[in-house]
């Protein structure tokens, strides 16, 4: 049976992939303009001449290679804070999941608030909670906070609930392994699909964090990506600096491709994720 096709749908899908697109496309093509091509031609059109390699070349040395340092600091607070937020939600999912102990749905009512709860809304708080504790301007202001991932927590838990079976826990548990030995040499390869997808989320989120490293940090050589080409852009819109315009752009467009990399890189495990317990037998 061929599928039904709907031109309904075909238009929205069309209109969706050109507006999540043409950002993209506009920043691609502005990477290869030079500066007074972007001063004059600044918009979805090639400019002169080729400069996308030089304007990548700029972008590494300029200021002494900050820009490296920034790139580094991003790695760091995504392999610390999304890495371990990974790790503890997964542990803590299928805790939730697979153990009945008094507090449970108090629990499950706490993570949920928590899910509700924006970000920015902590900002403030956590920043006092960090000051009085002396850790504002260092690395464990951005790694701690990143640690705490309430949707990661939910989706492990609920993921857990179907993905691990308890007939398969119990046959471990009868054989003598501990609990630790369980999770990881049986449960968590069965865990594998919903934990890439909660590690993606998490590097997206801790990737593009922006409001919290601006509220914690003041030493620009603990800057992130996002904290850093922000400040080159204001750099950039005030009078003679528009200099280092072409480096903002150009620097936008490297710190997406990590992103997109990842996506591509593990696509298959994000869509099983995603599709889990879709399909009952």
């Amino acid at each position: 049976m061929r599928p039904r096709r709907s031109v309904t749908l075909t238009v929205l899908s069309g209109v969706m992939l050109v507006y999540a697109l043409l950002p993209l496309a506009w920043l691609l093509v502005n990477a290869t303009k030079t500066q007074p091509d972007l001063l004059s031609r600044f918009g979805l059109w090639f400019g002169h001449g080729f400069a996308l390699f030089d304007n990548i070349a700029d972008t590494f040395t300029y200021d002494g290679g900050i820009f490296t340092r920034w790139l580094l600091n991003t790695l760091l607070y995504v392999v610390a804070g999304a890495g371990g937020a990974t790790l503890l939600a997964a542990l803590a999912g299928y805790g939730l999941a697979k153990f009945d102990f008094p507090g449970r749905r108090g629990v499950f009512a706490v993570v949920i608030g928590a899910v509700a709860v924006p970000g920015t809304a902590l900002a403030v708080p956590t920043f006092l909670m960090f000051s009085n504790l002396g850790l504002t301007d260092t690395p464990w202001s951005i790694v701690i906070p990143s640690l705490v991932s309430p949707f990661g927590l939910y989706l492990m838990w609920t993921f857990a609930a179907d993905a691990v079976p308890d007939e398969l826990l119990e046959s471990a548990r009868v054989d003598g392994a501990g609990e630790f030995r369980t999770f990881f040499r049986i449960a968590a390869p069965l865990l594998a699909p919903g934990t890439v997808t909660v590690l993606l989320f998490n590097v997206v989120a801790t990737w593009n964090n922006y409001f919290l490293p601006l509220v914690m940090l003041k030493d620009r050589d603990w800057y992130p990506l996002t904290l850093g080409l922000s400040a080159w852009n204001r750099q950039a819109v005030t009078a003679g600096g528009d200099v280092v315009f072409n480096l903002v752009i150009t620097g936008s467009l490297l710190t997406i491709v990590p992103l997109i990399a990842a996506f591509l890189l593990l696509q298959r495990y994000w869509q099983s994720g995603l599709s889990a317990g879709s399909v009952k037998e």
